[in-house]
């Protein structure tokens, strides 16, 4: 019996890889793979490279299969001229939408039904020069709020706004055939009016389109999401953690 998965919501499950590591589940998640599948973990190297590659698949099946009467193993996807997998079979079942994102300790998966999604997960004990990462990709308006925090927000401020950015390029299904500096994000609390997005006039959007999420995940991980909106509706975000196959 499968749950629902209401017009209004979008879900975001979750996993941590170390809550998956035992043989038995390895060996059945191994079994749910396509032959494209098996091909894609083969190219990894590092054996913890071909671990994450089968658990992320296999949450996506799993996932799916909570919401359709269709076994995990069935399911079959088709990528689009950027990447983006989608349902493919059966065919009665492509109004599902969903989207992966995976990084150091955790996989998110996020999944609608006839609206477009996006997700993106980022390890925040990444170090590198992220105020030069900022100033060659985000917007003017992004960079100049980030570098007006003290040094100790920099950080957070500095994910909030990659996952986001990534959520919204991998909801729109191009990647980063959109330019990262053509869309800004804006986080008003004292207006209460939560996350905002803003476009640039040549990217060709409505900011009413969308609806976003951003959260921690413990302190190492920020995850963001975006779905797309019809009729100005408000969606609602429902966050679980699972271990595919185990529940």
């Amino acid at each position: 019996m499968h749950e629902d998965l209401p017009e209004r919501e979008a879900h975001i499950w979750i996993v941590r890889p170390e809550r998956a590591r035992d043989p038995y589940l390895t060996n059945s998640y191994e079994q749910l793979l396509s032959e494209d599948e098996r091909k894609k973990r083969d190219r990894f190297r590092l054996p913890k490279d071909r671990e994450l590659c089968v658990l992320a698949r296999a949450l996506v099946r799993t996932v799916l299969s909570r919401y359709a009467d269709v076994n995990a193993g069935a399911w079959r996807f088709v990528t689009n001229e950027h990447g983006r997998p989608e349902v493919d079979e059966p065919m009665s079942e492509r109004s599902l939408k969903f989207n992966l994102s995976h990084t150091k300790g955790l996989i998110v998966c996020a999944v609608a039904r006839d609206r477009e999604v996006g997700v993106d997960v980022e390890d925040q004990e990444r170090r590198g020069k992220l105020l030069e990462i900022a100033e060659r990709f985000f917007s003017p308006s992004e960079v100049t709020a980030l570098r007006r925090l003290p040094k100790s927000e920099q950080l957070d401020r500095f994910f909030f706004y990659w996952t986001l950015k990534e959520a919204y390029i991998k909801a729109r299904g191009k990647g980063l055939a959109i330019p990262l500096a053509q869309f800004s994000f804006e986080l008003d609390e004292r207006r209460g009016e939560g996350i905002r997005i803003s476009f640039a006039p040549e990217l060709d959007d409505d900011a009413e389109r969308w609806q976003f999420t951003a959260l921690s995940f413990g302190r190492q991980h920020r995850i963001a999401v975006g779905v797309e909106r019809k009729e100005q509706d408000a969606v609602r975000f429902i966050v679980r953690e699972t271990v595919p196959l185990r529940e």
